[in-house]
């Protein structure tokens, strides 16, 4: 039996864990590199980032467990999904990576809705016809970037890329397929109809195969990069949020994993599509052969944390949370919407974008923090709601908080006052790497089943929040504020 490693590509770093034959996790670290906005709505990064950074992090996980490089026997990646890179037959590059949080392709997303119908596209994709997604991408790199993309080997997700620089191998599993707006979810293949409707080549985007199926060994190349051997084999590998659902427990239908993180995606496993009326969440793939998941993929949540912290207020994170725990809940009135790059919720619109309210000359910066953080919480409610109504919930179903946003109590008290359910803690901060790395055992046979990995291999904080009543109440209030100023904030935006 051997070492298997699993890593997390996200959008600040890339994040690593190695667990031994026995599962037991023995080393973990991280690397992190920026990320670009040339313009309003635009987000890139350099692809040799990722791989830079996923080097590094590799040698510094062997190097910390003192074992030899030929004893890693299994990698798997989640890497971030709904974004596109653009290569050459060698693999390289042939401009940043426009990544999940670019929305720049809003006309090229109403243009195919247009085209094939926004019903039609849901009811093969389950997606919204939303620039988020890798298809509209793709048609503004055609019309604005057309040599660029005529010269294209391949336009490959995250995970894709890195799959390929890895092993040579041009594929992608079911979960980062089910983002591109391109795959038939109820099938499990690409959709022939959508696309001839873009004129595309399948072979661009490359096989999809199950997230646990090997897809090849380390090429000399990389395994010299990575400080590993030839003979590690790296399985397909899938999306962070939905290794961060394996990494939460959520294998099962009635867990929620709220992934919190730069941008919060919340999921809820399912056994067939969900189709959600009002569109607020999306059927996916699954990391897990078999299964959905019913997500909404996520608005910007960290990200709003790290803005008002770094950008506005010249702080780090932590001091940000600090002061606003000295704020009585709903911050003396004063309101946030985090649309800061557009709205996935209480609906979709990519033209949305972040608003203040209600603020008066009593109101200071821990104000303004509180108030960010209560406009995410809200932001999700929104959306655990939804799940309950469409019956995917029950009356004790369990919220559990995976990725960075597990460590503040503060804000884990938010949510459980502001949903009036229980939420617990993952204490695994880097949720989707254990994800991974489970994803590597189960194929490695560390684990005899999904049941045995999650009972070894999740680590839940034994302590609920629970809610508190007074608080729940003020929150009722706050929330029905919130979604008035969305409302109004958004007619008068359009």
């Amino acid at each position: 039996m051997s070492y298997v490693m699993g890593v997390d590509v996200g959008s600040q770093s890339v994040k690593g864990v190695l667990l031994d034959p026995d599962g037991r996790q023995v080393a973990a670290g991280g690397h992190g590199y920026p990320m670009s906005h040339p313009a309003a709505g635009w987000a890139e990064q350099d692809p040799l980032d990722w791989y830079g950074g996923l080097a590094e992090v590799s040698r510094r996980l062997v190097k910390t467990a003192g074992i030899r490089p030929g004893e890693v026997g299994h990698l798997c990646l989640a890497s971030q999904v709904d974004g596109v890179v653009v290569t050459e037959a060698d693999l390289t590059p042939r401009r940043p990576a426009i990544i999940w949080l670019d929305c720049r392709a809003t006309a090229e997303a109403a243009e195919l809705a247009e085209r094939v119908g926004a019903d039609r596209i849901f009811a093969i994709t389950g997606l919204n016809a939303d620039a988020l997604h890798v298809a509209p991408k793709i048609a503004w790199l055609r019309r604005h970037e057309p040599e660029v993309l005529r010269l294209a080997s391949a336009l490959l997700p995250v995970g894709g890329w890195l799959l390929a620089k890895l092993t040579g191998v041009l594929a992608q599993d079911p979960a980062n397929a089910s983002s591109t707006m391109l795959f038939d979810v109820t099938s499990g293949n690409w959709s022939d109809e959508l696309l001839a409707a873009m004129s595309l080549d399948p072979a661009l985007l490359g096989a999809v195969r199950p997230s646990t199926e090997v897809a090849g060994t380390l090429t000399a190349t990389a395994a010299g990069d990575l400080g590993l051997s030839t003979g590690c084999r790296v399985l397909v590998g899938t999306g962070d949020e939905h290794a961060a659902s394996v990494g939460a427990g959520a294998v099962r239908p009635g867990i929620v994993a709220d992934v919190a993180g730069t941008a919060e995606p919340v999921t809820v496993t399912a056994r067939t599509p969900v189709f959600d009326p009002t569109r607020l969440v999306e059927t996916h793939a699954h990391a897990l052969p078999g299964l959905l998941l019913v997500e909404n993929p996520g608005f910007v949540s960290g990200g709003c944390t790290l803005w008002l912290a770094g950008t506005i207020l010249g702080l780090d994170q932590g001091t940000l949370i600090g002061r606003a725990s000295t704020v009585p809940a709903g911050s003396d009135g004063a309101l946030f919407l985090p649309t800061l790059s557009g709205a996935t919720t209480p609906v979709w619109d990519d033209r949305m974008r972040g608003v203040f309210a209600g603020l008066s000359m009593n109101h200071g910066p821990a104000h303004l923090a509180r108030a960010v953080i209560e406009g995410c919480v809200y932001a999700l409610r929104d959306i655990v709601d939804r799940l309950g109504e469409l019956g995917l919930l029950t009356a004790d179903s369990e919220i559990r908080v995976v990725g960075g946003g597990a460590r503040s109590a503060l804000w884990l008290q938010i949510k459980a006052d502001v949903l009036n359910r229980p939420v617990r803690a993952v204490r695994r901060l880097d949720g989707a790497a254990s994800g991974a790395a489970l994803l590597a055992g189960l194929t490695a046979g560390t684990f005899d089943s999904v049941e045995d990995a999650v009972e070894r291999g999740v680590d839940l904080d034994p302590q609920p929040y629970l809610p508190d009543p007074h608080r729940a109440e003020i929150y009722t209030h706050g929330h029905a504020a919130y979604r008035r100023l969305f409302y109004a904030t958004r007619e008068a935006m359009s």
